[in-house]
């Protein structure tokens, strides 16, 4: 079993920055990767992100609607992942879950076994 939980969520204006965290505990060494997805309201679950939690660089992958805004980090040694979001828009708005996988890299939610219990972000003046 892996454990994720996260943190950092709010309310933030547009243009502006947040980061969520999702700190893993459990059987981590058996998922490879992690991925960040949202949801909206009436939409469907959206991959976001996935970055390799066991490949020695971790190099991170982003949906085209994030890229060049959001950069995933992670700390190894505290079995944590960051999402830091920059030049949020109103279209961000959604809650936002981290998950974990043994498949690699994977875009696709329901690849995914372990979920945290989501954040919301909320974009808006």
């Amino acid at each position: 079993q892996v454990h994720l939980v996260e943190s950092g969520g709010g309310l933030v204006p547009p243009g502006g920055s947040l980061t969520l965290s999702c700190a893993a505990s459990g059987r981590t060494f058996s998922s490879h990767t992690m991925g960040w997805f949202r949801q909206a309201p009436g939409k469907e679950r959206e991959y976001v992100a996935v970055v390799s939690w066991t490949d020695g660089d971790g190099t991170p992958y982003y949906a085209e609607s994030v890229k060049g805004r959001f950069i995933v980090s992670r700390d190894n040694a505290k079995n944590t992942v960051y999402l830091h979001m920059h030049s949020l828009k109103p279209e961000d708005t959604a809650v936002y879950y981290c998950a974990a996988t043994s498949k690699f890299y994977s875009p696709y939610w329901r690849d995914y076994e372990y979920w945290a219990q989501g954040t919301q972000v909320t974009v808006s003046s």
